[in-house]
Formats: structure tokens, sequence, C-alpha cells
């Protein structure tokens, strides 16, 4: 069996260990992320619903423990489930991805399975998750805006403002509803075609900025390290055009920003003495260079980097990147594969193993390479 294949049969065990009563956990793992987070559990629900029926009743589950504890005006949780002692709360929020991703799940949910009884009962849940997404626009620009640490990097690096990672699910939200025409005027201002001090692209550098905010006088609030999620979600959604897509993923070779295995998670790493740098940086697992968010490589962006090479029809590199996410993802650290995240130096396994959606990311982008498309988002 080739490592293509082996990688998968091993990320459907994954998955299936991750596969809890209440939903997906983050991991498969005893003592690991054992608690239902909506980005992890979505994300997750892109390749798991592409596994046969196999998961369909994990995905429900997940989609119906996060709308049951949906708050008042709206929001998605961020986590549901205490996973360690510190915690004080089963229910947590204060994440603006969740709801996004949320949205995205359960349309996927529905579009593979064709539950529409799922869907009419959680069509509340979306509008209302919707209406508390259009209010995080505190200027009227028709972007969300966010404080730090309110997305899936929750402690590192330092963003507010505006995010590219929150536009681009944004962008496939507001396609996936049908709201076409607010899409594409979006659109047209994170890239710069129209309302330009608003855009994120720079043609420069040749990628997005991972966040901008307000401009005082001509001096913007912003920082230009790479956001490879952000950046690579941008291509798959088709937020990012063909041209720009094409250069992002030039700028990804040219730094092996995909190097060794996947793709890390920024570029370059942030450092004391840094600009960017804040004193509580120390304090978390990113304190240290190609370390966790800090450069350290995730392999599940490492599944949207294949996709977003698919995206832009360059099959025969995708081939050869999702052998390398195959081989980075089969390391095992004691004893487990697909983990949380490698060195971004040596890759060696770090964090926490039999994570879902380093498996998840690893089964859709191989479906979406064996079907030639970008699965979900060719709306």
């Amino acid at each position: 069996m080739n490592n293509l294949d082996k990688a998968y049969n091993k990320a459907v065990e994954v998955l299936a260990n991750c596969a809890k009563p209440t939903g997906f956990y983050a991991s498969g793992l005893k003592g690991g992320y054992e608690a239902t987070w909506a980005r992890d559990s979505m994300i997750t629900t892109l390749g798991a619903s592409l596994v046969g029926n196999k998961f369909k009743p994990t995905i429900k589950k997940s989609l119906d423990l996060l709308a049951k504890n949906q708050s008042y005006l709206g929001q998605i949780p961020n986590c549901v489930g205490s996973y360690n002692t510190d915690r004080r709360s089963d229910v947590t929020f204060n994440s603006i991805d969740s709801s996004l991703w949320f949205i995205i799940g359960l349309l996927v949910y529905i579009t593979r399975f064709n539950d529409r009884l799922t869907y009419y009962k959680h069509k509340k849940n979306l509008s209302l998750a919707l209406v508390w997404l259009s209010y995080q626009d505190p200027d009227e620009v028709r972007l969300l805006a966010q404080q730090p640490t309110m997305d899936w990097m929750d402690a590192f690096p330092h963003k507010y403002g505006y995010c590219i990672n929150t536009q681009a699910l944004y962008y496939a939200v507001l396609n996936m509803v049908n709201k076409t025409r607010q899409a594409k005027h979006m659109q047209k201002v994170v890239n710069g075609n129209m309302e330009k001090y608003l855009s994120l692209y720079n043609k420069k550098l040749g990628y997005y900025y991972p966040w901008a905010w307000k401009n005082h006088d001509g001096d913007r609030e912003h920082e230009e390290w790479l956001d490879t999620l952000g950046n690579l979600l941008a291509i798959i959604t088709g937020l990012a055009t063909p041209a720009m897509s094409k250069k992002i993923l030039n700028y990804i070779d040219k730094a092996k920003v995909n190097r060794p295995y996947g793709c890390k998670a920024i570029w370059p790493p942030i450092k004391p003495g840094d600009p960017e740098w804040k004193s509580y940086f120390s304090k978390c697992d990113a304190r240290e260079p190609y370390h966790y968010l800090n450069g350290g490589i995730w392999p599940f962006i490492g599944g949207f980097y294949v996709v977003a090479l698919i995206k832009n029809k360059q099959y025969q590199k995708a081939a050869k990147e999702l052998q390398k996410l195959a081989e980075g993802n089969l390391r095992k650290l004691d004893g487990h594969e697909f983990n949380e995240w490698l060195d971004g130096k040596n890759g060696q396994p770090k964090g926490e193993a039999y994570q879902a959606w380093s498996a998840a990311t690893y089964i859709y982008a191989y479906e979406c390479l064996k079907n030639k498309k970008v699965i979900y988002f060719d709306y």
C-alpha cells in the first residue's frame, strides 16, 4: 500500500477515535482535547462527510450540540465541554470564526447528505448566526471586524480589525447562502478595487495582510507576516482572483513555507524585539520560533494548501504536496500519527496526536485531488 492510501486509512481511523456521543472531539486520545470545538468539528466535517455515511451521525451530533448552545444573540460557541480543570464553564464563546464555520459545516452537511429535516431544524440557528455576524461591522463597510485572539490563533499572534482569515470565511458563507451581491462587493473591497483604504491585498508582498485596521493620516495599523491559512482560504473560497492566487502560491513555494511538510502557520516567525512582539507571547507555546503558531507546521493547513493548488489547477504539484503531507501526518509521537503540529525546521511531531482536523483535511485534500475539483466551494 502506498503512503497516500496508508495515510487515508489511518485518517479514517483517527476520525473514528474522535467520534464521540456528543459529536467530534478535537483529539481522539484520552487526555487530549476532549471537547467539541466549533471550528475543529466543522473543519473536520469537510473530510468526514466524504467517507460514505460513516460519520454522518457524528457530524449531525456536532451540529446539534453547537446549535443547542448558541447564545441568545446568535453567536455559536467556541467550545462545548470542559477539557481541563482550568475552565470555569462548559460553554465558551469569544470567537468570530466559530459562527462562520458552523454555517459552512451545516450547509456542507445538508449538501452532502440531503438532510432537509436537519436544515429546517437549524434554519433559525443559521439565521441568528448570520444576524450576529452582520453586527460585527462597527464601521458599516460590510466587512467583519474582530478583537484580538477571536479566531483559531487565540493566543498568538496579535491581530485585530479586518483579518484575512475571517474575510475569506465570510466570503464563502455569503456565497453559500446566496448573498452573492454582497459577496462581490466585499471581494472588491478586500482586493483593493474599491474603498482602497480597506484593502487587505498587497501587490508588492504578493499576498494578503494578516490584518489591518484604521488609517491614521497614511499611517495604517497593520502587519505584514503571512497568515498562511487565511491566504489559502482566500484562494479556496474564490475571494482571491486567479492572478492573486498564483502569486500567493508562488510566495509560499519560494519562501519554503511548505517545507519540510504541509505548511507553516505564519511566515516569517516573530521574535522578541520584533515590532510585532507582545510581552504575553513569552507565556504561550509560540514563544519559540518554528514552534506552535510561530512558524510551526500545522498539517491541517497543509491539507488546505493541497486544495488551494487544485483550485489553481496545479494538479501535479498538488499530488507531490499531498505525498509530503502524508509523510508528515504519518510521523509518530508516542506511537500516534496525525499530530497537532510539527517543528517548523525538522518536522518533528509536537502537541496532541490523533487530531481530527489534521486527519479530515488530509481526507478532504485526497478526495479533491481524486476528483480534480474543490468540493463544496464550487458555488
